[in-house]
C-alpha cells in the first residue's frame, strides 16, 4: 500500500512539473517589450521622375515596436514587429519648389537570440518589410507626384547590452536592416500615372525585381533605455537610407531623427500588464 501510494505521489509530481514547465513557457511568450518613440530630424530626398534636384527638409518620425518571444526553436526565438511613419517637408536649393513625403514602413522580424551571461544579447534573423508612401511636388503641373510601394526580404541583426553607469542602470541598444530581394512599383521612364491608370496603358516594366544592385539601402536603430522614476524612457537615433534605380529612374529618401519615447512591459493574460519583467523572459 505505501509503494503504491508512492508511486502515485511521484506521478503527480512529474505531472506538476511538467505542467509547470509547460506553463513557464507559455509565460515567457507572453511577455511583450513594447514602445513608442517621436522623433524629428532632417530629410534629404531624390525623385527624379518628379525633379533631377535634391530636396532637403524636416522630418517628423513615429516608431511604434513589440518585441516577445516565440516557441520556435525551443523558446530562443523572439519576434519583433515594428510600425514607422514619416512625415517630411523639403525645399529644392534655389527655394523655387517644396515637396510634401510621406511615408510608412512596417517590419516583422524572427531574431535568433544568443544569450552571453545576463548583460549581452546577439540577435540575428530574417525581417520582412511593406513600405507605402507618396511624394508631391508643389512645382510640377504635370506629374505631380510619384506613388511609392515596396517590399522586401531583409536580415536583420542586433546587439542588446545591459549595464551600469554610476550605478545607473541602463540598456543599449543597436540594429541594422539591410534588404537583399524584393518588389518595387515603378512607373517606366517617361511614363505617365494619367498614361497607366486613365488610359491603362501600362509599359509592362511597373513591378521591378530589386536586390543589392539596384535598391542598397539601410536601416540603423541606436537606442538608450533610461529607467526615471516609475517611467522607462527611451532615447535613440533612427537612421533611414532607402534608394533606388530602377527603369532609369533613380530615387533616394534619406532620414535622420533623433527619437524619444516610453518603454512598457505587458503580460499578455486579460489585458493586465507586470510591474517588472523577469530577466530570463523578457525578450529585450
Amino acid at each position: 500500500m505505501m509503494k503504491n501510494k508512492l508511486i502515485l505521489l511521484l506521478a503527480l509530481f512529474s505531472i506538476f512539473l511538467s505542467a509547470k514547465a509547460q506553463e513557464d513557457s507559455l509565460q515567457q511568450n507572453r511577455y511583450v517589450m513594447h514602445s513608442r518613440m517621436f522623433g524629428i530630424g532632417s530629410t534629404n530626398i531624390l525623385d527624379t521622375y518628379l525633379s533631377p534636384l535634391e530636396y532637403k527638409g524636416t522630418n517628423i518620425n513615429m516608431l511604434r515596436e513589440n518585441m516577445r518571444f516565440t516557441k520556435i526553436m525551443g523558446g530562443k526565438v523572439s519576434a519583433q514587429n515594428m510600425l514607422q511613419m514619416n512625415f517630411s517637408y523639403s525645399n529644392n536649393r534655389a527655394e523655387t519648389s517644396s515637396e510634401i513625403t510621406y511615408m510608412m514602413k512596417w517590419t516583422y522580424a524572427l531574431h535568433y537570440q544568443l544569450k552571453f551571461g545576463n548583460n549581452l544579447k546577439i540577435l540575428f534573423g530574417p525581417m520582412a518589410d511593406i513600405n507605402g508612401g507618396f511624394i508631391y511636388n508643389t512645382g510640377n503641373s504635370n506629374n505631380p507626384a510619384q506613388a511609392k510601394a515596396y517590399a522586401n526580404i531583409d536580415a536583420s541583426g542586433m546587439i542588446i547590452y545591459k549595464f551600469r553607469l554610476f550605478n545607473y542602470p541602463i540598456i543599449a541598444r543597436y540594429q541594422a536592416n539591410v534588404p537583399l530581394i524584393g518588389l518595387m512599383f515603378s512607373p517606366d521612364y517617361g511614363e505617365s500615372y494619367y498614361q497607366m491608370f486613365s488610359l491603362h496603358n501600362f509599359s509592362g516594366k511597373n513591378i521591378v525585381f530589386t536586390s543589392l544592385h539596384n535598391q542598397p539601402s539601410l536601416m540603423q536603430l541606436l537606442t538608450l533605455d533610461l529607467p526615471i522614476r516609475k517611467a522607462n524612457i527611451r532615447v535613440g537615433y533612427l537612421m533611414n537610407i532607402d534608394q533606388a534605380k530602377v527603369n532609369g529612374l533613380k530615387s533616394h529618401i534619406w532620414n535622420h531623427s533623433f527619437m524619444v519615447g516610453i518603454v512598457k512591459n505587458f503580460y499578455l493574460l486579460k489585458g493586465k500588464n507586470k510591474v517588472s519583467m523577469p530577466n530570463n523572459v523578457t525578450p529585450y
